[in-house]
């Protein structure tokens, strides 16, 4: 009896302590939200509300002003962000497991390259001069999805976690089977790696879809800017408007919502990976978890 007094005391708590801190993670959010449906003058007075106040939809309607060229930029990132995320996923699996192998007799050699570029750069400038003049990527589609296909440091994590967790003799066996190499790593290795391919995958197309420096530097076609940076260039717009509209005292643009237009901006564009995180939640802690500790 004692002990089940116990259990129910620390279930109690327990729950407690989960529900508050899942209301303390939630409220930024309903915050964000409530706050893109509320008025300018109200944000500036009083701060952001939990719950929408003088409710309205000016920066939505400021925001879908042209809803083609939401609707294009939303295309344009969503498949930057699904064909960068798939290919890089593909080729950094490839070249973790090769760099794995025990049997790879030059796997320190390149490793030592790849783990260079990560100590050294070129720099912005170079990069782009190979960009646009070597690789004639200058209003190119792929100029988005190239500069961020194979981090390094993600490279380093999955040959780690392929190291920790898919034994040698699982290898062995299979090649003692007749199985060759290609069908080893995609019929064997692959399946076996999806904690971390889920992990490093929903990094990558988190940075693939936030990324709007890269349509600064290659993209000149405004069909192709990307969704982050069609937002950003709106911003940059209403800024420029408003500090015309303060030095010509134009009231009616100094009113145009600004800070609404900022929390509007941010609902638009978190909404996909919002949704999905979901999906590779339950991949997602094994994935950082295993190969943390040797042993």
């Amino acid at each position: 009896m004692k002990r089940n007094i116990d259990v129910v005391v620390f279930n109690c708590i327990s729950y407690t302590m989960v529900a508050l801190l899942s209301i303390i993670s939630i409220l930024p959010f309903v915050m964000l939200i409530s706050g893109s449906f509320s008025s300018e003058s109200y944000i500036v007075n009083n701060g952001y509300p939990i719950f929408p106040k003088q409710f309205n939809t000016v920066a939505y309607q400021q925001i879908f002003s042209n809803p083609q060229k939401i609707i294009n930029a939303y295309g344009i990132s969503i498949f930057v962000t699904a064909t960068g995320t798939a290919l890089g996923l593909f080729l950094i699996a490839m070249t973790a497991y090769v760099l794995s192998r025990k049997d790879f007799i030059y796997k320190n050699h390149f490793s030592l390259f790849f783990f260079f570029t990560t100590l050294f750069t070129g720099g912005m400038m170079v990069t782009y001069i190979w960009m646009i003049k070597y690789l004639g990527m200058s209003d190119k589609i792929y100029s988005l999805i190239l500069p961020g296909l194979m981090p390094v440091m993600y490279i380093m994590i999955m040959r780690t976690f392929i190291t920790t967790s898919i034994p040698d003799s699982l290898i062995e066996a299979a090649k003692i089977d007749g199985g060759g190499d290609y069908f080893i790593f995609a019929k064997i290795v692959l399946p076996l790696l999806k904690p971390a391919l889920a992990s490093i995958g929903l990094f990558m197309a988190l940075g693939y879809w936030n990324n709007w420096s890269n349509t600064m530097l290659y993209i000149r076609n405004d069909k192709l800017y990307s969704l982050q940076y069609l937002l950003y260039k709106m911003m940059q717009d209403l800024n420029y408007l408003q500090s015309m509209a303060g030095s010509l005292e134009l009231l009616d643009v100094i009113d145009s919502p600004s800070e609404s237009f900022k929390l509007a901006m941010t609902v638009v564009a978190i909404g996909p990976i919002v949704f999905l995180y979901p999906f590779v939640q339950k991949y997602f802690i094994r994935g950082m978890t295993v190969g943390a500790v040797k042993g």
